[in-house]
């Protein structure tokens, strides 16, 4: 058996709103490690598909800066991001009736991912936004087939949410944003290796930033580790970590590796996914007091003219704008 993760990002450029770093984990039976990685959408061809469009109502799993639509569409803009996300996390779960009177808080807590302790993260929110509860237990009784006729297990959805007042302080500390969303990569993968000792794990993750190798950081991160380089080039580099109390990891980092590798496509969405529900609830907090105010994606232009617009409840409130503000 192999199991598989994929690591990604979501929110790493705005002014407003977390960063989130998703990870998604896979077992796959009767997979040789030493024949990489298998292609999933080929696997799971019957119940997921690439893109937005597809006839037979697939889950589309791709990249979520794809997969977000446009808010002058006719679905909701979270749709196909929502019905990935919660059709994957329903796989894990022992029952369909975990859809039942299902709020992003159940979802955040199934995820991991521990709600930043700011007045703008408060409140829930009745799930699904952007699905029909029934569709979305078909579609995921689909999936359930699917992965069993494949052998596959979706072993587990989670989400590190980094905000402004932690990724401001982290910044400050090493002087480069790269290193936040980095080293919240190697805590994903530090906890697969500790939860995992006895499997052979194979970690992919989309290429970060300008980086084009990693040996140094990898042999930092674990200095008792053997660490052998297997392929070092611009936009492909793998690596092998030999431990002798755990089993094998291997660490591929690809240009482009959403594409290639639909765990790290999962992972991107469970990110974008979490940090679309936590602006939901920022936006619905700062319209409770200023009713016409129009939302924001917390993207740097639009950032701007939405704290114009709430600087009177900053002021009101004596909120610290390094808690809401990132650093760009």
């Amino acid at each position: 058996m192999l199991l598989y993760a994929g690591i990604d990002e979501a929110g790493y450029g705005p002014m407003l709103g977390p960063l989130c770093v998703g990870r998604a984990l896979f077992a796959i039976e009767d997979c040789d490690p030493n024949l990489g990685a298998p292609d999933l959408w080929a696997r799971l061809d019957h119940a997921v598909c690439r893109g937005r469009r597809d006839h037979g109502k697939r889950i589309a799993v791709d990249d979520s800066k794809k997969l977000k639509s446009s808010n002058k569409g006719s679905i909701h803009p979270l749709h196909h991001l929502e019905r990935g996300v919660l059709a994957f996390l329903g796989v894990t779960r022992d029952s369909m009736d975990w859809f039942e009177s299902l709020t992003d808080e159940d979802v955040l807590a199934v995820l991991g991912a521990q709600v930043p302790p700011h007045a703008w993260y408060t409140g829930k929110t009745e799930l699904p936004v952007g699905e029909d509860r029934g569709l979305l237990r078909i579609a995921t009784s689909r999936l359930q087939r699917s992965m069993i006729d494949a052998g596959v297990t979706c072993r587990s959805l989670a989400c590190e949410i980094i905000d402004a007042d932690a990724f401001n302080l982290q910044v400050d500390r090493t002087g480069n944003k790269a290193h936040v969303n980095f080293a919240a990569v190697l805590r994903h993968i530090e906890h697969l290796r500790h939860h995992h000792p006895e499997d052979d794990l194979h970690v992919v993750v989309d290429r970060q930033g300008g980086r084009t190798t990693y040996r140094r950081d990898l042999q930092q991160a674990w200095p008792e580790d053997t660490l052998k380089v297997l392929d070092e080039a611009p936009a492909l580099c793998r690596y092998r970590l030999d431990s002798t109390n755990r089993a094998a990891c291997s660490i591929t980092f690809a240009q482009a590796g959403d594409s290639r590798h639909l765990p790290i496509s999962l992972a991107s969405m469970a990110a974008k996914y979490t940090r679309e529900l936590l602006m939901l609830r920022l936006n619905r907090w700062f319209a409770a007091t200023k009713p016409d105010l129009k939302p924001t994606a917390g993207y740097v232009q639009d950032a701007r003219r939405y704290l114009q617009d709430i600087e009177t409840i900053l002021e009101s409130k004596s909120i610290d704008r390094s808690n809401l503000i990132r650093v760009c």
